[in-house]
């Protein structure tokens, strides 16, 4: 396992959620929901830096047959955007599919309104995403999910 803090990102069309991890990963933990938009490059760009975090991990949206779809292409042009910002951290697309799910689940067993916290939803998601990505790193020893690749003047 990679030493270093990391952002868990849940990229959604009105919120991001946004979580963290210590430096030896051990439990991801929610940092806060961002409204999407033209600012949430920059707040996460001020996130990555405040954390000093070595890489992000942005959860890919996939069908259930692991297929990708339209938000899938969204959040792809996510990443690529925040992966320029946020040079040289790196930055990783990871499945996420039932995340949203899980995250719900976990906060109705804790006794939460689920209706009444989207925004809660949107960085328990997070949570979720960066969880699953360091325990499958501890498990396989290799970084999780898909390297976004910056490509700048046509030189990745």
């Amino acid at each position: 396992m990679r030493i270093g803090r990391r952002l868990g990102i849940d990229v959604g069309d009105a919120r991001i959620g946004v979580a963290s991890c210590d430096p030896h990963g051990m439990i991801a933990t929610p940092v806060e929901t961002i409204s999407a938009g033209d600012t949430a490059i920059g707040r996460l760009v001020e996130l990555a830096t405040e954390y000093e975090v070595i890489e992000c991990v942005v959860g890919l949206p996939l069908g259930l047959s692991g297929k990708e779809g339209p938000a899938s292409v969204k959040v792809r042009d996510f990443a690529n955007e925040l992966a320029a910002a946020v040079l040289p951290i790196s930055v990783r697309l990871v499945d996420e599919r039932m995340s949203t799910i899980t995250a719900q689940g976990q906060l109705h067993a804790s006794g939460k309104n689920t209706k009444k916290s989207r925004a809660v939803i949107d960085q328990a998601a997070a949570v979720v995403i960066l969880q699953t990505a360091i325990d499958a790193e501890k498990l396989r020893g290799e970084a999780p999910g898909e390297l976004v690749k910056v490509v700048i003047d046509g030189i990745e």
